[in-house]
């Protein structure tokens, strides 16, 4: 028995690994799709931030976010305070292995450090979401400053309260991997930066004209969708927890399927909704509707049929576009769809949970859904404002018109002439 357990716990903290692993990747994804949907003047600014975001995110969460979210005890709005993950320590084998075999599998007994490292990779993914939205005209220490305070302290108090065992948990609000908990919350901070922020100088006339401003490298966009694609397994897939056992292992192969067909129902009424709409096959729009059927069947990609995971995806597929042509009509501006992929359908996704999951009540998801929305959006609006009154966050005309490479990195990502001295 103590071998058959030994392998259980090896095999689980494995998989943990590599579901981090593969969500770790999705950051790549992130910042490929953002390279390639803004202006070329922009580039390699957008992609510091990506990089940078992730290295804070991690110490961040390593600091405070994970005791945070993770307590050891609370009252269930506010954690009990504990920073000692920081100064490691893992499960002890001796006290795993004496307890009752028969009670002692239930999916909680892997490596503490891997489902820290799984957890990580987590918070970087919403943060990530903050950094496509406020592209091209944010000063980049403004959102590193920013990074620090949602990595580190918003997103793991709402966390704590549906995953930590929190009020929303107890109330019956059901997020299996985190459409309201992760993307709703990187959608929502991005919404209330956005606002304090302003659109991009030309982006909309006096008399309401919406001027497009296409991005610079379409295929990098569409690469990025496929690793975020790909990555996305290990962010639904690894949100299972555990794999060793028959139940388990079906298990996770059902949120495999489901997370797969609901993005290709995304693609599909994404670029029949925009060729209804504007008549043409709008790759953009085809692109984040993968990622909007991703965000859609993420609150609950084990309970549907692999039928009704398509229909979630289909419906955030068609809610996206339409998402991203009002927030344009009222003069939101969002270079990458972000808020509209992330956050009107992270709405979506959150609500469809009643559809498959007989378990969970309509009353309780949309309880969670404001009480993120709310919190997440009050807390990084004063943390917004804060930022913009003391070191701003918006650059300069010239410095939006020049691009923010050469004015935040000092290069530029396709520098097309150089010259040398012989």
């Amino acid at each position: 028995m103590e071998d058959i357990l030994n392998l259980r716990y090896a095999l689980d903290t494995f998989y943990f690994l590599v579901s981090g692993a593969l969500v770790m990747w999705m950051a790549a994804g992130f910042a490929m799709l953002e390279a390639g949907l803004v202006r070329a003047k922009n580039t390699t600014e957008i992609l510091t931030k990506n990089i940078g975001l992730f290295a804070i995110a991690c110490v961040m969460y390593m600091l405070c976010g994970y005791n945070i979210m993770y307590p050891a005890d609370g009252n269930g709005i506010f954690p009990a305070l504990d920073f000692s993950f920081m100064f490691g320590g893992d499960n002890d084998p001796a006290e795993v292995l004496a307890q009752n075999p028969e009670e002692w599998y239930d999916g909680s007994y892997y490596s503490g450090m891997s489902d820290f490292f799984f957890q990580v990779v987590f918070v970087a993914t919403a943060m990530s979401i903050v950094s496509g939205a406020v592209a091209e005209r944010m000063k980049l220490w403004s959102f590193f400053l920013f990074s620090v305070v949602l990595t580190g302290f918003i997103y793991p108090l709402q966390g704590y309260w549906k995953w930590g065992g929190g009020f929303l948990d107890g109330l019956g609000f059901n997020d299996f991997a985190g459409s309201g908990v992760v993307h709703l919350c990187g959608a929502t901070a991005a919404l209330a930066g956005v606002l304090l922020l302003g659109a991009r100088k030309g982006k909309y006339g006096k008399n309401g004209e919406i001027t497009p401003i296409p991005g610079a490298n379409l295929p990098l966009a569409t690469l990025g969708t496929f690793i975020l694609w790909l990555g996305w397994f290990g962010f639904n897939g690894g949100s299972e927890l555990v794999l060793s056992n028959v139940e388990e292992a079906n298990a996770v192969a059902a949120v495999f399927v489901n997370t797969n067909m609901a993005a290709a129902g995304g693609v599909i009424a994404a670029l029949i909704t925009a060729r209804l709409l504007f008549g043409k096959a709008d790759l953009t729009m085809a692109l984040n509707g993968a990622l909007a059927g991703l965000v859609a069947i993420t609150a609950e990609p084990l309970a549907p049929t692999p039928i009704l995971a398509t229909i979630v995806g289909v419906v955030g597929g068609i809610i996206v576009v339409f998402s991203i042509v009002a927030l344009d009509k009222v003069k939101i501006d969002d270079p990458v769809g972000a808020i509209s992929v992330h956050g009107t359908v992270g709405m979506w996704g959150l609500i469809a949970v009643v559809i498959s999951n007989e378990d969970a009540t309509l009353t309780a998801q949309l309880i969670g859904l404001v009480t993120i929305f709310g919190f997440v959006f009050v807390s990084s609006l004063i943390v917004w404002s804060i930022l913009k009154t003391t070191m701003g966050i918006r650059v300069s005309d010239e410095e939006e018109y020049e691009g923010v490479d050469i004015a935040e990195c000092g290069m530029e990502a396709y520098p097309e002439f150089t010259s040398s001295k012989v």
